[in-house]
C-alpha cells in the first residue's frame, strides 16, 4: 500500500491503524484495532468515516476476523455480516465485505488470502482517486478557460479528501491536482453541521496542503452562488443509485438546488463502487441514517487553556432530529466523475457501468 495520503495502514504487528477522526483537527491521534469487532465499533462511532475508508476498514476487519477465528469459516462469514451492517447508508462497505466473503468462501488459506485482498482494495483506491482527480481537474480548466478566469472559486460539501477515500479523495481529488497544475484554486468549505466535518476535516487537509480556502456556515452558499463567487459546486457520495440520484451529507441536496438556480455546474465525484446497481431510485429506496440527537445537541471546541470541551448549545429537554444523508435528484447534478470518465446521471449511462 504505497498511496501518498493514508488514513490507515497495517502496522508490523499486522494490527490495522487508523487515524481517529473525532479528535481532528486539533489532535492527531492514531486508533490500533486488533480485532474484527474493533475494526466494526471504529465504523459505528466515526472513529473512521467517508465511504471509501468505511469500505478499507470494513475489509481489513474481515482479515482481522480471519486471523482471530483462524479456518472457521462459518464464523468468519458471521462476522461479515456484522462489520457489514455497521452503517446503512454508504454501500461501499457492503461492497468491500460482500468481495471479501468470495474469498473466504473460495479460500483454503483465508487469512493470508483476507490480507491480500484487502490491501488491493485499498491499492485500487488510490488509482480510482488519481484518475478523478485528473479528469476533475480538466473540467476545472475547460470551465476556467470558457469563462476567462485567473481564479477557480469552488465550492464543497462534507469531507471527501484522503480522509475519506484514500489516497486524495473523491471531491478534492480534482482540487489536489489543480494545486499540483499550478492553478489559482479557492475553495468555500461548508462547515458541515452537525459534525463539522468540512470545519474540522476539510480544513484541515486543505491547510495542510497549502490550499487557499473559507469556511462558510452551512447556509452560505447560495448567497455566494447569487453573487457570482462561485464557478463549481463538487461533492463525494455515499452511494448512487441507477438512475442517478445520490446520497450524501444531509445537506447537499440544498447545494444543488442552489447551483441549479443559479446556473453553477455541480458535479458529483465518486469511484465506480459507490454505484448501487441494485437501487433503481435513489429518492425513493435509499435508506437514511437517523444517528444519536447528541451530534445536535453538543458541540465539541478547543477553549483558550488549548482543552477540548464539550459543549451543549441546545436548550435541556428539546428533541433533535439527526438525518445523516440526503438524497440529491439526478436532474440537479451536471455530471457523475469516475475514474472511467464523466457520467451521465442516467439509468442508461450508469447501467453501461455494470
Amino acid at each position: 500500500m504505497d498511496g501518498q495520503y493514508r488514513a490507515l495502514w497495517l502496522n508490523d504487528n499486522g494490527d490495522l491503524e487508523v487515524i481517529d477522526q473525532r479528535y481532528l483537527p486539533f489532535e492527531k491521534r492514531m486508533r490500533v484495532l486488533k480485532t474484527a469487532n474493533d475494526a466494526c465499533e471504529a465504523i459505528k462511532d466515526m472513529t473512521v468515516r467517508g465511504a471509501g475508508v468505511i469500505g478499507n476498514v470494513a475489509a481489513f476487519g474481515v482479515y482481522l476476523a480471519a486471523r482471530e477465528f483462524a479456518d472457521d469459516k462459518q464464523k468468519i462469514t458471521q462476522v461479515a455480516l456484522n462489520i457489514r451492517s455497521a452503517r446503512p447508508t454508504a454501500v461501499n462497505l457492503m461492497w468491500a465485505v460482500d468481495n471479501m466473503l468470495e474469498v473466504i468462501k473460495h479460500s483454503d488459506d483465508m487469512v493470508s488470502d483476507c490480507k491480500a485482498e484487502a490491501i488491493r482494495q485499498t491499492d485500487e483506491d488510490v488509482r480510482r482517486t488519481q484518475a478523478i482527480g485528473n479528469i476533475g481537474a480538466d473540467i476545472i480548466e475547460s470551465i476556467m478557460a470558457a469563462k476567462k478566469l485567473k481564479q477557480f472559486h469552488i465550492l464543497t460539501h462534507c469531507n471527501a479528501g484522503w480522509l475519506a477515500i484514500v489516497d486524495s479523495g473523491s471531491a478534492l481529488a480534482p482540487i489536489y491536482e489543480a494545486q499540483k497544475r499550478g492553478i489559482d484554486i479557492h475553495v468555500w468549505v461548508d462547515e458541515t453541521r452537525p459534525r463539522n466535518q468540512g470545519a474540522r476535516l476539510t480544513a484541515w487537509e486543505l491547510q495542510d496542503a497549502g490550499i487557499n480556502h473559507t469556511i462558510i456556515p452551512d447556509n452560505t452558499g447560495g448567497l455566494l452562488m447569487q453573487q457570482g463567487k462561485v464557478d463549481m459546486v463538487i461533492t463525494g457520495a455515499d452511494r448512487v443509485a441507477l438512475n442517478g440520484d445520490a446520497a450524501n451529507k444531509i445537506g447537499t441536496y440544498l447545494k444543488a438546488l442552489a447551483a441549479k438556480d443559479n446556473g453553477v455546474p455541480f458535479y458529483i465525484a465518486l469511484p465506480i463502487n459507490t454505484f448501487d446497481f441494485d437501487c433503481e431510485s435513489g429518492v425513493r429506496d435509499i435508506e437514511i441514517e437517523q444517528r444519536s440527537e447528541d451530534e445536535v445537541h453538543v458541540m465539541s471546541g478547543m477553549d483558550k487553556q488549548g482543552h477540548t470541551q464539550n459543549i451543549r448549545i441546545t436548550p435541556e429537554g428539546s428533541v433533535a432530529a439527526n438525518y445523516g444523508f440526503d438524497v440529491t435528484p439526478a436532474r440537479l447534478i451536471t455530471g457523475l466523475i469516475t475514474e472511467k470518465g464523466v457520467i451521465e446521471p442516467n439509468k442508461e449511462a450508469i447501467g453501461q457501468l455494470q
